[in-house]
């Protein structure tokens, strides 16, 4: 071990006999037994920075200590002009993530995650991986800015960051997660009516159509059913017509269950008149959903990463307690539209009324299609069924307090 006696005396006790070198007889991944050897971080961090030809050192704020001997060894092996300088900012803290490597790496040792590429990890190739691009990065950062002051990001800034990026870039398409069969009793079976579908949105200035099968038998997504639904669901239901997209309007006349009470099949009728959505008698259908041909549809795998955390700070605390059990939901027998099969992996899309997803460029292949989620939309029903149930559990606490009171 190397020390710099430079000053016991100094109230920064980096500055009275810091370690410069020290000597470990260790295995070293790249070099192997071949040097022992290895400098500290103090030492090298100002000499690399010098010699690299770095003005603006950008550390976070625990090494404000650490400035002092980065400035004097700098001085002492009289640096080249311009000489670098150190700057402290507070760490970009995000909400439900830890960014301390030594965590991550226990997360990566101990199997909570894949490695240090799956999609739920904070690395660049954990982002990568998830679908997330550089300028969404970019565009992320400069929303923050810098601070000095320690603090946590709200995780939903970076989620919009990212949708911003992508909204603008990539083809909208159809895939249908947890297939609940329909079939469509009037349309003539073995035949195929060929929808022309827009890949954009109609205010993005990209031009582009894919073709979309409507055949007999459909696929729609289980939870845009309900047998008994709740005031202002505006899907599928016994009786009710609703929306296809890009397609027909179809309602719903049979229901059709197994033996334990679940449904395993919709018997619907459709309208002919209204191919592409709209009826030409006026009649208002306020129910949109998004469906798959269940003859031309693909198998494909949807995994579903969420927060990799349940708390908004898990650095408090065990951080290994506070692992969100259902950061990743899997979807093995999804179904996705046929005009996306041949494209490469790595390829980013929008799942329609889903969110953005990208074909995994490791696990995807032509006979087994694997999509990461890398965002999700926002659902307008999901926040009204959470109102809903706050509702209800007002009302119960209400119930519960008058027969406390009748009690009395």
């Amino acid at each position: 071990m190397l020390r710099a006696r430079i000053d016991m005396a100094s109230p920064n006790m980096i500055m009275r006999d810091p370690v410069l070198f020290r000597i470990r007889r260790a295995h070293h991944y790249r070099t192997g037994s071949e040097w022992c050897i290895y400098p500290m971080y103090d030492f090298a961090h100002c000499l690399s920075d010098s010699i690299e030809g770095i003005t603006h050192s950008l550390c976070t704020i625990e090494f404000v200590n650490n400035r002092a001997i980065y400035d004097w060894l700098l001085e002492e092996v009289e640096a080249p002009e311009p000489v670098p300088r150190q700057y402290e900012f507070a760490r970009l803290n995000l909400e439900y993530t830890i960014v301390s490597k030594r965590k991550l790496l226990r997360l990566v040792r101990d199997g909570h995650v894949s490695g240090w590429d799956d999609p739920r990890m904070p690395t660049l190739s954990g982002l990568k991986r998830r679908g997330v691009t550089p300028a969404a990065i970019r565009n992320f950062c400069r929303l923050v800015g810098v601070a000095k002051a320690d603090n946590r990001v709200d995780a939903a800034k970076l989620e919009y960051a990212i949708r911003d990026d992508l909204n603008m870039r990539v083809p909208r398409v159809m895939c249908v997660q947890r297939p609940l069969r329909v079939v469509v009793t009037n349309f003539p079976e073995g035949e195929t009516d060929w929808l022309d579908a827009p890949l954009y949105p109609h205010d993005v200035p990209l031009e582009g159509t894919r073709p979309v099968p409507f055949t007999r038998e459909l696929h729609i997504e289980r939870h845009d059913f309900m047998e008994k639904p709740p005031r202002r669901f505006f899907r599928l239901a016994p009786g009710r017509e609703v929306r296809l997209r890009y397609g027909y309007l179809i309602r719903c006349e049979e229901v059709v269950k197994d033996e334990a009470g679940e449904v395993t099949e919709l018997r619907c009728t459709y309208d002919p008149a209204t191919r592409g959505g709209s009826a030409p008698d006026g009649r208002k259908v306020r129910g949109t959903i998004h469906w798959v041909s269940a003859e031309h549809a693909r198998p494909c795998e949807v995994r579903l990463y969420d927060r990799l955390f349940r708390t908004r700070d898990p650095d408090r605390g065990d951080f290994i307690a506070q692992l969100n059990p259902n950061s990743l939901v899997v979807h093995a027998d999804a179904r996705v539209e046929p005009s996306i099969a041949e494209d490469p992996p790595g390829t980013r899309y929008q799942f329609e009324r889903v969110g953005y997803f990208i074909s995994d460029e490791e696990d995807s292949r032509p006979d087994r299609l694997v999509y990461n989620r890398t965002v999700g939309l926002r659902d307008s029903w999901a926040k009204i069924r959470k109102q809903q149930m706050a509702r209800e559990a007002r009302k119960a606490r209400g119930r519960k307090k008058k027969r406390k009171r009748g009690r009395g």
